[in-house]
């Protein structure tokens, strides 16, 4: 009589063993059970069973079998609402169209923000300068804290599905909502955010009493003085006046002046320093002609060269002063605006307080003068 071993429960196929097998001991075989589809995603318990001539039953273990889990059609509809969201993602960042997120948390670098089913990370600097002005006594780690739960305005920068990268800005979406309201020549009261080797950045309070937008002074706009050190004049916290030099609206960069709302030295030494009613200070003023006053470096050779250019017939030092302070080390040339006389136009010459005057007798008007100086300073070393 043979003996035969099964499962108990569901099966699909038994197993026989001979009865050779049998006198010697029981072996249990090992069993493969093939589990019909439907069965997928659930647990059963299966038990070896033995049984022998004499009618005994044996049952030595009993295991657990785990059936393969087929795919979850709520995972496939979450999956296909990311990549449908990843696609919304780049649609905002390629038309630069403003979302609405809210705030869920922050890390060391930023916020996070929610875009959708996707989470996007907003870096501290792409912050707009209304939170921190608000409250310029709290830490950006506070500020942020404060922030979660909120709902805020803010461009896509970034969108990379692959490597699941989306950066937001809420900088970005401030300039498209107030930067259409500031223009070149406006005047600002603005405050000091940070301050680099090149200038201090600086944000614009506008008529609501807020600061939406940040905007550069650059360092030779801070003031007429020549500056080593921008933290020696302005540091973060500082609020002055400035005034809109230059709006670049492909980068979003709004430049200031603080220089610009205060005298040109050059006008001082124009009205002031070498009068034109010919009386001067004698402490300031020395005349004479050309030959008693020594140019200044480098002036000698450009003068020289000036002559070499077609249209210009004499060009002499008249007279000299000195300003009140420093401008440049370096030597420049400004061509006064005034009006000829008898074809003879006026240039100043300056380097650190020292001033010339320079008396040029030409034919060429203005912009004629100009492109001449352009070639002479081409030519010179």
């Amino acid at each position: 009589m043979p003996i035969f071993s099964a499962s108990l429960g569901s099966f699909t196929s038994i197993s026989f063993l001979s009865t050779s097998q049998s006198q010697s001991h029981l072996s249990p075989f090992k069993l493969t059970v093939k589990t019909p589809w439907q069965w997928q995603h659930h647990h059963y318990l299966t038990s070896k069973v033995l049984v022998s001539a004499s009618g005994n039953t044996q049952i030595p273990n009993t295991e657990l079998l785990q059936r393969p889990t087929p795919p979850d059609p709520l995972d496939d509809a979450r999956q296909a609402r990311r990549s449908s969201d990843w696609k919304a993602a780049k649609t905002y960042q390629d038309s630069k169209l403003i979302y609405n997120g809210r705030v869920e948390g922050f890390n060391s670098g930023g916020l996070l923000v929610r875009f959708y089913s996707i989470m996007g990370f907003l870096p501290f600097p792409q912050l707009s300068p209304v939170h921190a002005s608000k409250e310029p006594e709290k830490s950006i780690q506070e500020i942020a804290q404060g922030l979660i739960g909120s709902i805020m305005s803010v461009k896509v920068i970034l969108a990379d599905e692959d490597n699941k990268k989306l950066i937001l800005s809420e900088k970005e979406a401030a300039w498209s909502k107030f930067s259409k309201q500031v223009n070149v020549g406006d005047i600002f009261e603005v405050r000091v955010g940070y301050v680099e080797d090149y200038g201090a950045f600086v944000h614009l309070r506008f008529p609501d009493g807020l600061y939406r937008l940040t905007g550069l002074i650059h360092v030779s706009e801070v003031s007429w003085d020549l500056i080593q050190d921008v933290r020696n004049i302005l540091k973060v916290g500082d609020e002055v006046r400035a005034k809109v030099v230059g709006i670049d609206w492909g980068k979003s960069r709004i430049n200031l002046s603080i220089r610009q709302l205060e005298e040109d030295p050059l006008l001082e030494t124009l009205d002031k320093v070498i009068p034109q009613d010919g009386s001067a200070d004698p402490d300031s003023m020395s005349g004479g002609d050309s030959g008693s006053i020594e140019p200044l470096p480098g002036l000698e050779t450009i003068l020289e060269e000036l002559l070499q250019e077609d249209g210009i017939y004499d060009v002499r030092i008249s007279r000299q002063g000195f300003e009140k302070r420093v401008v440049s080390q370096d030597l420049q040339l400004w061509l006064s605006n005034a009006p000829p006389t008898n074809q003879r136009f006026t240039l100043l010459a300056r380097a650190g307080r020292q001033v010339q005057e320079i008396h040029l007798t030409t034919s060429l008007d203005q912009e004629g003068i100009k492109k001449a100086l352009q070639r002479v300073l081409e030519r010179v070393p």
